[in-house]
């Protein structure tokens, strides 16, 4: 099992920064890949940056150059900075951990955190 708590989302206009954490209940180094998906209205779940135990990332073409996603081991903790931001990066953004075992893969998610980005 894996806990997962978001924080640091909100309102800020555009061109501006917000930082994202995610706090898991375990040690990151038994969780194979961490990430972020967001979700804006009437839209699916995508992808905006994942990172895995090998220390390997990767991010939605959309936010290349402007998000980065980090890691603090020490304290279980997940990052996503995000500068620039635009108003189409509006959505609710989530925290994954993906856990896998030879037979089965288990993906659990935070509760989410809104950012909405005004023009």
């Amino acid at each position: 099992q894996v806990q997962l708590v978001e924080s640091g989302g909100g309102l800020v206009q555009a061109g501006g920064s917000l930082r994202l954490s995610c706090a898991a209940s375990r040690s990151i180094f038994s969780i194979n890949a961490m990430g972020w998906y967001r979700q804006a209205p009437g839209k699916q779940r995508e992808l905006v940056a994942t990172f895995t135990s090998g220390s390997r990332t990767n991010y939605a073409d959309s936010v290349k150059g402007r998000f980065t996603i980090s890691t603090d081991n020490a304290k279980n903790t997940v990052y996503l900075q995000m500068n620039s931001l635009k108003p189409e990066d509006t959505a609710v953004y989530y925290c994954n951990a993906r856990v896998t075992t030879t037979f089965s893969a288990r993906d659990y998610w935070g509760q989410g955190t809104q950012v909405t980005v005004s023009s």
